[in-house]
């Protein structure tokens, strides 16, 4: 399958570039798995398989956020991360492991892990979960990201959290507007109900709940109604936000 690039509005660098990413995982299939995800968010990604390679590669390549196993051939995942902070290195850490007790859950987090994610796992909620993570790093950015999204005649403020269409203002709750962020932020590509769940309401998107398909109806009442339609649905796949001009 042929990888497509497509960076995501608003997400950069520290020095402008594209998001840097590394992946930890000594089992190489599923560390590119999910390397291919993060490559096709636009996000510059790389591959370590043991803790003293994953060491060598973040003083080299100074990630912005890190995916990193808790199972490592050397040095585990904790002692990684705890040799990090000790000098100074607080960049996002996502713990990846099979490991599902509130035990060890909480050791990962008080070792200075920054989220936990246990395997079995949805590619779309690693993506999330890593979107979330670098949006709260104070790393994340070289420059101001552009507050203003646009997609046609439809604008959203992320500052002053106004959103307007033709110049009307559109009045929002506090859930509409961060699932309108995430549909403009993604505009004219498909975003599946669970990177929806994992971006507006967080945790893992089980199938069963119909928030999303709700609050999708309660939003175009407000974005579409009465204009042409923005928001779509891909059956079986999730939705797409096009301006009116591309539908």
């Amino acid at each position: 399958m042929r990888e497509r690039a497509s960076h995501s509005p608003g997400l950069i660098g520290r020095d402008g570039s594209p998001i840097r990413a590394l992946v930890v995982d000594d089992e190489r299939s599923l560390a590119e798995l999910i390397g291919m995800a993060l490559r096709y968010e636009g996000w510059d990604t790389r591959i370590a398989e043991t803790g003293a390679a994953a060491l060598a590669a973040l003083r080299e390549f100074q990630a912005d956020v890190v995916v990193l196993d808790v199972m490592l051939p050397d040095l585990d995942g904790l002692q990684v991360i705890q040799r990090l902070r000790a000098e100074g290195n607080t960049v996002p850490v996502l713990f990846l492991t099979a490991r599902d007790a509130l035990q060890d859950r909480l050791g990962g987090l008080g070792a200075g892990g920054d989220d936990y994610v246990t395997k079995p796992f949805s590619l779309d909620e690693i993506v999330a979960r890593l979107h979330a993570l670098v949006r709260r790093s104070s790393q994340r950015l070289g420059t101001p990201e552009q507050p203003v999204l646009r997609a046609g005649d439809l604008t959203l403020d992320r500052d002053s959290y106004e959103v307007a269409r033709g110049g009307q203002p559109i009045e929002l709750t506090s859930t509409e507007f961060d699932l309108l962020r995430c549909l403009m932020e993604h505009q004219r590509r498909v975003v599946s109900k669970a990177r929806i769940y994992g971006a507006v309401w967080g945790g893992e998107f089980d199938g069963r709940t119909n928030v999303v398909e709700v609050y999708i109806s309660y939003l175009r009442k407000k974005i579409d109604a009465g204009r042409s339609p923005m928001i779509h649905t891909i059956r079986g796949t999730g939705y797409i936000l096009k301006p009116a001009a591309d539908a």
